[in-house]
């Protein structure tokens, strides 16, 4: 059976202040810019409730629901897009808020399917990046944190289905 243990791996505190820190980067740089920020639901809910706060700039938001097919603790091989956008992005600047990028075929794909929207520019912010899986090369701007090949709940991210709502983020251990 799996277990959470005790101590955060990030705590509340270190997410508060590096999110802070993404969202003065962000605004400084789409000062004056149409922006429409697009979360990745489920995982990035958290995270991103909190970077748009930050973010000193009226902004647009919409979501996109996907997923990909997993083996138990691989990166995703396919995605699946579950939902379509709300907002129109042509010619807009385009910031996609991702919980995580491992391999990066996620938020590849996704970059390529906003892309036949027209926008000005697509950028990637994402809370954590764990470039040791990374499959495909892949310009990730704005990051929280990178992590070493753990798996890594709470915050927002899961597993299965569970520990999302953790307010840090801790490492599953299998003991």
């Amino acid at each position: 059976m799996a277990k959470i243990f005790g101590k955060p791996y990030v705590t509340q505190e270190a997410m508060r202040t590096r999110i802070r820190e993404l969202g003065q980067q962000i605004s400084h740089d789409y000062q004056g810019k149409d922006l429409v920020v697009i979360g990745v639901l489920k995982g990035a809910c958290i995270f991103f409730a909190d970077l748009v706060r930050v973010i000193q700039l009226p902004i647009q938001m919409d979501f996109l629901i996907a997923s990909g097919t997993k083996k138990a603790g691989r990166p995703p091989k396919m995605v699946k897009v579950w939902t379509e956008l709300t907002e129109k992005i042509a010619k807009q600047h385009v910031l996609l808020v991702e919980d995580i990028v491992d391999s990066g075929l996620t938020a590849k794909f996704l970059v390529s399917q906003l892309h036949k929207h027209k926008p000005v520019s697509i950028e990637i912010c994402t809370l954590l990046d764990k470039p040791a899986y990374r499959e495909v090369a892949m310009k990730v701007k704005y990051v929280g944190f990178e992590v070493p090949p753990l798996y890594i709940v709470g915050y927002g991210l899961d597993f299965e289905q569970k520990y999302r709502n953790l307010p840090y983020l801790a490492k599953m251990d299998s003991k």
